[in-house]
């Protein structure tokens, strides 16, 4: 489980300071798909950056599993699985080789990531790339590789970024599968997108950002019944206020 309370992030920029977190609060829960959802520049990704400890916060806490991510970053990172929005595999190695090394930097024995490696290779459909170096992987393989990677070590929390972001139909629908299969086994999957139909897929609750903000949260239906909109779409665009925003 994550615990989100009060979190505030700055930056300088051109002589200003410009807020890009402002109070944000919310909870991801076990076995469930929470979408943090926003237009382009709300402050997902320093968000979700501050959740897995590579940023600090200004103000406020993240609780991964009651544990403090400022006072126990360690024991948080190894609770995380993480996709970041770069996705950031070694070229060079093969995309087993990109994972058995996240493996081996965790602390697990050969043979435990070699089964672990197996078992996500089959899951998340690897197995005609998996001994192919990640140069030239499409957009899909390297994200497969990069969540694999991600989860070798076996968390109980999942943070994705963006995680379709320029995928085809059909690994996006795998992708979609997955996630699904993550859920039922009881983990927390948190996941940011502007994309709806993702978010409308999905997500058993759904965090809604605009300019910093949390604006709205709750189950799809409470969205749906709280802005008095059938579409989820159409409730989204009038929680955060304009649909000028959806472009920004």
């Amino acid at each position: 489980m994550i615990e989100v309370q009060g979190l505030r992030k700055s930056f300088a920029a051109r002589g200003a300071t410009i807020r890009a977190v402002d109070d944000v609060s919310f909870e991801a829960r076990d076995g469930e798909i929470t979408g943090l959802l926003g237009p382009n520049g709300a402050g997902k990704t320093t968000t979700l950056r501050m959740l897995y400890t590579l940023m600090r916060p200004d103000a406020g806490r993240v609780l991964v599993d009651r544990l403090d991510a400022a006072l126990r970053p360690g024991d948080v990172r190894r609770r995380l699985g993480v996709l970041p929005d770069a996705r950031g595999l070694y070229k060079r190695l093969t995309a087993r080789e990109n994972i058995v090394y996240f493996g081996r930097l965790h602390g697990l024995d050969d043979s435990l990531v070699r089964s672990r490696t197996e078992r996500l290779a089959a899951a998340l459909g690897m197995r005609d790339f998996l001994d192919r170096r990640a140069e030239g992987f499409s957009q899909g393989q390297r994200t497969k590789t990069a969540i694999a990677r991600a989860l070798v070590h076996d968390p109980r929390n999942v943070l994705l970024d963006e995680p379709t972001n320029g995928l085809d139909v059909m690994t996006t629908r795998s992708l979609r599968q997955f996630l699904r299969e993550l859920r039922a086994e009881g983990r927390c999957v948190l996941f940011s997108s502007h994309i709806m139909q993702e978010v409308a897929a999905l997500c058993d609750r759904i965090v809604v950002i605009a300019q910093g903000r949390v604006v709205a949260q709750g189950t799809p239906d409470e969205l749906r019944a709280q802005t008095g909109r059938q579409n989820l779409e159409d409730a989204f665009v009038q929680v955060i206020g304009s649909e000028e925003g959806l472009f920004s």
